[in-house]
């Protein structure tokens, strides 16, 4: 064996080595090497994107909402947009209260914001569902968006931003991805309860959208006040 491969270039040395060995050992090298080097063009094609993605997972855009409900509450409060005080919601005159579980997280809305019937909003200030302790009726608490449940209300689109709230042990999350990992059970746990707290067939989710679909959304809210 060595005399044959006296005399040739390494391209023409390493054919020999092969040829040295069975057919089926061959293929199996080859396969290897082949398999490797698709995996490796994967990884280098997706790089650009991954990049991207932690990007917009580790930027973080901060709301400061207007605590209507507390967490673990079932008394209707919301704002009166005529003389801006939180007041106790009614139906026929009689206060209202959620025949349910309490609120799975802190709900509020988001001032100097409005969504437009016509750029698919309730024409109302946005929503926020800000997840931490509870807060008292009327505090402001900052949030950190990370996404937004898609809902819609008798028919009526009514989205719901999601966030953190800052002195949350849960404020080290950035995405909805990361929630889930993370802390599993948490978004299924809110969407199944805005779903039915009004009753079977009342609210309808389409589910969640990403941070980068509800930052546009608080985004043209904004523009739109």
């Amino acid at each position: 064996m060595t005399k044959i491969l006296q005399g040739f270039n390494f391209s023409t040395n390493r054919f020999y080595i092969f040829a040295a060995y069975p057919k089926n050992i061959i293929l199996k090298i080859l396969r290897v090497i082949l398999s490797s080097f698709l995996i490796a063009s994967l990884f280098a094609c997706n790089q650009p994107k991954l990049a991207e993605e932690s990007k917009i997972n580790s930027r973080e855009v901060w709301v400061t909402m207007l605590v209507e409900i507390p967490a673990g509450t079932v008394d209707k409060y919301e704002l009166n947009k005529t003389n801006s005080q939180i007041e106790r919601d009614s139906i026929d005159g009689e206060p209202r209260t959620i025949n349910y579980l309490g609120y799975p997280a802190n709900y509020g809305m988001i001032r100097e914001t409005v969504l437009p019937y016509e750029l698919g909003g309730d024409g109302d200030p946005l929503d926020i569902i800000s997840i931490g302790p509870p807060a008292k009726i009327g505090e402001t608490i900052d949030s950190k968006i990370i996404g937004v449940l898609k809902l819609k209300d008798n028919g009526e689109q009514d989205d719901k931003l999601i966030g953190i709230n800052r002195n949350s042990s849960l404020n080290g999350v950035n995405s909805l991805q990361e929630l889930d990992e993370k802390y599993p059970g948490i978004s299924t746990i809110i969407e199944t309860w805005f779903t039915y707290y009004k009753g079977k067939g009342m609210m309808v989710s389409s589910g969640y959208k990403d941070k980068n679909t509800a930052e546009e959304i608080y985004s043209t809210a904004k523009q739109s006040f």
